[in-house]
């Protein structure tokens, strides 16, 4: 086994990079990255119950294709220099959104470095949203 791992040295090191991409995701979860996920149903229900702030994150192109209601819109680089247009809502839920989680991921983290106290991220995104049926906003 030994001899066969040092012949192959490349595959196996591409073998364990790639098992470590694959499971990145669910170890930066337990770490606490980011910040809590809702799915749809939960992120609607939070929305519904009273102040929510809906947050995407996403760039300008993305953002008039198509976003949740109601959404503000602050790009993730823009983020920082933004951040007291959201001040109001540092103890109110803030749902966070992108396309497929990443931006929003790292905005969470960026947030709760800030002092936000009940920031979420939708999971899945605004594509999550719309393979649930749920309305879009233009």
């Amino acid at each position: 086994m030994g001899e066969f791992i040092m012949q192959n040295l490349a595959l196996v090191a591409l073998f364990v990079a790639s098992g470590a991409m694959l499971l990145w995701p669910e170890i930066s979860k337990l770490a606490g990255a980011g910040g809590a996920e809702l799915g749809t149903l939960e992120a609607t229900r939070l929305i519904n119950q009273g102040p929510a702030l809906v947050l995407d994150v996403r760039d300008e192109k993305e953002f008039a294709a198509g976003h949740l209601p109601k959404a503000r819109h602050i790009p993730l680089r823009d983020l920082a220099g933004r951040l007291g247009e959201i001040a109001k809502f540092k103890d109110k839920p803030v749902i966070v959104t992108c396309k497929g989680g990443t931006r929003a991921r790292a905005a969470c983290r960026f947030l709760r470095k800030s002092g936000f106290t009940r920031v979420f991220q939708l999971k899945g995104g605004v594509a999550a949203w719309q393979q649930a049926s749920l309305p879009l906003e233009k």
